[in-house]
Order: C-alpha cells, then structure tokens, then sequence
C-alpha cells in the first residue's frame, strides 16, 4: 500500500532472505489471473490512522464517473494540503506519503456517479501530535529544506 510517489522502493543496503513455493498450475488450480501474497509476519503495528477521503472529482470539479484513480488521487491531495498546515513543503509531505506505511483503501463504487477512496495516515510516525482540533494546526515544521520536484523545476 502507500507509494504514491510511484519510487517503487527506498533504496538501502540490506540482505533479503525469501522462501519461495512454486505450485505448478497454481494460477489455474486457484482461478487466478495474478499472483497472491503473504506478508511478512513483521509489520509496522499502528492503531492510530487520520483517514483522507477523496471522490472522483478532480480539481476543476470534473467529475469522472466512477474512477477510483482520480479519487485517491483526491485522498492523497487532501493529505497532503492536510500536511502543509504543520509546516511541511508539498514536496515534503509528498514524500512522507511515498515513504510512509499508509494505507489506500477503495472504500466504495457503489456511490452512482462518485466512486471515493481512502488513505489512511498513521499518526504514530509524527513526533507530535497531527490530530484536528478546534484551536487548528500548530506549524512543527518550517519547511525549508530544499526538495525540488525535479531537476528541470525550481
């Protein structure tokens, strides 16, 4: 989940150990068109998540009937002007989203003509408090370092 920044990976030096069953036929056996997984039995364990929200609406107020990209593409806009208010560049909150252990949920199609998607924030990965509350953001964060987009951006 999460990788929104398209990267594909943190690059870091490291060993992997992996154990790999072959099932011949197992696509066929089990009616599938596309490999299954099991996690590791070590994940990030977090029971405090801020949930963005988006709809198949973009930016213009175009709406696209039943897309669920441009609707976590909303969810993930939202978390990220959501971050900006702590201090944090477009850039920075960006990455965090990239890197981060959130979680994107297609949360619902049913919806006739939105269809809306999730991304679910963990709370714990912030050393202070990123919650909503009535006295509204508090900037943690100057936002000063340098992230350029790209090479041909400023």
């Amino acid at each position: 989940d999460g990788e929104i920044t398209f990267c594909g990976a943190i690059e870091m030096a490291g060993w992997v150990h992996m154990k790999v069953t072959l099932i011949k036929g197992g696509m066929a056996k089990y009616g599938i068109k596309n490999p299954i997984f099991k996690p590791s039995v070590i994940t990030p364990r977090y029971d405090d998540y801020l949930i963005f929200e988006g709809i198949s609406v973009d930016e213009a107020g175009k709406q696209y009937y039943l897309d669920v990209n441009v609707a976590y593409r909303q969810a993930c806009l939202n978390a990220i002007e959501y971050l900006k208010k702590f201090g944090y560049s477009g850039a920075q909150a960006y990455s965090i989203l990239g890197t981060a252990p959130v979680q994107g949920h297609i949360s619902g199609v049913v919806d006739v003509p939105n269809s809306c998607a999730t991304l679910w924030l963990p709370t714990g990965i912030f050393d202070f408090d990123i919650n909503p509350n009535a006295s509204g953001p508090i900037k943690h964060i100057d936002g000063k370092i340098s992230m350029p987009l790209s090479h041909d951006l400023p």
